[in-house]
This record gives structure tokens, C-alpha cells and sequence, in this order.
């Protein structure tokens, strides 16, 4: 059953998700490495679409694993859940903002130093499309803790009914989540220089983080207000 006003936030929080540093640099280092080995186009869109397939199915078997968890919480203690993710969510948000106007000072939501190097390397060696299948798995499990509030409050808006209709929604959350990188992809695919697409993210990157921060705070006001009944989807 269509369900509007879910479907808004659903798109809404998609898309703030989908401007993500971590996979978009990722991507922009593996094509430059692509390129830099003279693949062809299509060498290029296999490669990419192994990458951003890997993160795609990363995400939506992540998030049915925590549509199962919580419907094993009790009713009466799933409400304090609720909003104890909201408060989570919003805390992120905080922390999002933050570093729109003060970047790398104090706590900040980022994939620690030892995980960055390591795909750093994993992006130059892997050559093999199940290499790089990994690696888009890689990243999409440590940068879920990091990045992932958003597809938290939406899981947990979800699984209050998770009918066919609620996987379909969540389904369509982590395609509008990987959106950016297919566009990106099939932009330099087509010919648009990669220095372009990396100075473009180099400097969109504090909007980035604004417009993210800002989305979570929304997303964990509506999470509490849902879990208090306030708000009621269908």
C-alpha cells in the first residue's frame, strides 16, 4: 500500500545518504586506477559496477539483519529503542554540523585511520572483480557505523510493518544510495575527466556534511515523534 508521507522521508533520506565522501572517494581512486592502467570504457564500467553492486548488497542484507533483530525486541521495549536511535541519530547530526564549521576538531563521524589505509591500499592492488567486490563490501561495513544514521532511523521506522511494501522501500533507499556513484561511473565512463568529478567532491564536501547533518537532526526529531505516537503512518 502507498504510503506518501513514508516515502518522502524514505527518498528524502536516500538521497542526503547517497552524497557520501567515503564511497564517492573510493570510486574516484579506483577509476584513476583503472585509467591509469589503460582500461577501456568498459573495463571501467565493470570494474565500477562491481564496486557499487558489492555496497548495494551490503547495505540492504545489513539492514534486513536489523529488520530481524529488532523484531525480536519486546513491544514494550521496542518504543524506548526507538527513541534511543532518534537521540542517536540526532547526536550524529550534531556531530555532521559540527564539522561543517569546525572540521577535525573534537569527535567527528569519520572511518578510523587504520580502515582508511587499508582501503587506500586494497583500492590500488585489486585488479579481480571479485577483489573488488570485496572491497565494496569492505567499505560498505565500516563506514555503515559512520554514515549510516540515516538508514538506521529509516530501518527503524520500517520494521514497525515490514510488509513486501516496507522491503521494497528499503530496496529503493539503498538504489537512491548508490545512485551518485552510477552517475559518476557512467560520467567518466563517457568521457568527463576523473580530476574533474575528485575536485567537484573535494569541494562539496563541507555542503556534503551540512546537508547530512542537517537530514539526521529531522530524522531523529520524526523517529521520537513516531515512537511516542505523535506521528503514525498509515
Amino acid at each position: 500500500m502507498l504510503d506518501l508521507p513514508q516515502l518522502t522521508i524514505v527518498l528524502g533520506a536516500a538521497a542526503i545518504d547517497s552524497v557520501n565522501p567515503c564511497a564517492i572517494g573510493v570510486l574516484i581512486l579506483m577509476v584513476s586506477v583503472v585509467l591509469g592502467q589503460g582500461g577501456s570504457p568498459a573495463r571501467l564500467l565493470k570494474v565500477g559496477g562491481a564496486y557499487i553492486f558489492a555496497i548495494f548488497a551490503t547495505y540492504l542484507i545489513a539492514g534486513l539483519g536489523l529488520v530481524y533483530f529488532f523484531s525480536t525486541i519486546p513491544i514494550v521495549i521496542a518504543e524506548y529503542l526507538s527513541i534511543a536511535v532518534g537521540a542517536l541519530v540526532i547526536f550524529a547530526g550534531i556531530l555532521e554540523i559540527k564539522d561543517y564549521f569546525w572540521y577535525g576538531k573534537g569527535m567527528s563521524l569519520q572511518i578510523p585511520t587504520k580502515y582508511a589505509n587499508k582501503i587506500h591500499e586494497w583500492s590500488t592492488t585489486n585488479k579481480s572483480i571479485w577483489g573488488v567486490m570485496g572491497l565494496g563490501a569492505f567499505v560498505a561495513a565500516v563506514e555503515l557505523p559512520c554514515t549510516g544514521a540515516p538508514y538506521l532511523a529509516i530501518i527503524t521506522i520500517l520494521r514497525i510493518d515490514f510488509t513486501i511494501w516496507a522491503f521494497l522501500l528499503m530496496v529503493l533507499y539503498n538504489f537512491v544510495f548508490v545512485l551518485p556513484l552510477i552517475v559518476i561511473l557512467i560520467m567518466v565512463a563517457s568521457g568527463t575527466k576523473i580530476s574533474a568529478v575528485s575536485k567537484w567532491k573535494e569541494e562539496s564536501k563541507g555542503n556534503m556534511r551540512l546537508a547530512m547533518g542537517l537530514m539526521f537532526v529531522a530524522l531523529g526529531w520524526i523517529l521520537i515523534l513516531i515512537a511516542n505516537g505523535t506521528i503514525n503512518f498509515g
